[in-house]
């Protein structure tokens, strides 16, 4: 498998040395958060994936969401494409739309943790972005909150988050990745000139041949 990390503002400022040492560990790829919330750049963004080039990496984004229904999603969708137009960067790989509740946000602001809300924001997220995209989630999350049967197409038939038709960055953190989708993030740091950064693979070699 190929191996990757992800970075945002909150790693810090990460000069050359850190970017060599990613080299040098065999990292090949790296996902930069680009923007959070309603339209909110991710202030290291365009400097990141700038050096993430300069050190030959191949570089996605993803998109950390406050959203509480489809149509909030959906013009987040539309901002944070924007935000990578102006930015004027070169994106290998997929926008993820990060959409769990890591900070319990959504639990504190009355979201309504149920498989229809999550299935429908990840439909207009996919509808809006107008970019390669995919869908960033635990396996738990991916499981239970975008569970099967609980969302529907535009023709009434149910739609499983396995039916979305996107790439998947499935967060499972433990010695195995039970999904086996595009990108998996395990529980492993990596220690990068010392900075810690969360260790994925991705299965797809062809980009890197």
């Amino acid at each position: 498998m190929i191996r990757g990390f992800d970075v945002s503002e909150t790693s810090g400022f990460l000069d050359d040395v850190f970017w060599q040492a990613a080299v040098d560990q065999g990292m090949k790829f790296v996902y930069v958060r680009c923007s959070w919330g309603n339209g909110h750049e991710d202030s290291q963004f365009r400097y990141n994936v700038q050096k993430a080039h300069e050190y030959g990496l191949k570089v996605g984004a993803y998109h950390y969401d406050y959203s509480l229904q489809p149509g909030q999603t959906a013009a987040h969708a539309r901002k944070c494409a924007q935000i990578i137009a102006d930015a004027g960067v070169l994106l290998e790989l997929p926008v993820f739309f990060d959409l769990e509740d890591a900070d319990l946000w959504k639990q504190r602001n009355n979201y309504t943790f149920a498989g229809d809300t999550a299935t429908a924001q990840c439909i207009e997220w996919i509808n809006n972005i107008g970019l390669n995209t995919g869908i960033y989630s635990s396996y738990g999350w991916l499981e239970c909150q975008v569970e099967d049967n609980s969302g529907y197409s535009g023709d009434g038939r149910p739609i499983s988050w396995r039916d979305l038709g996107c790439a998947v960055w499935n967060a499972e953190w433990g010695p195995s990745d039970d999904l086996q989708g595009y990108v998996w993030q395990d529980a492993g740091d990596v220690v990068l000139a010392g900075h810690y950064v969360d260790l994925n693979y991705m299965y797809d070699d062809a980009l890197f041949n």
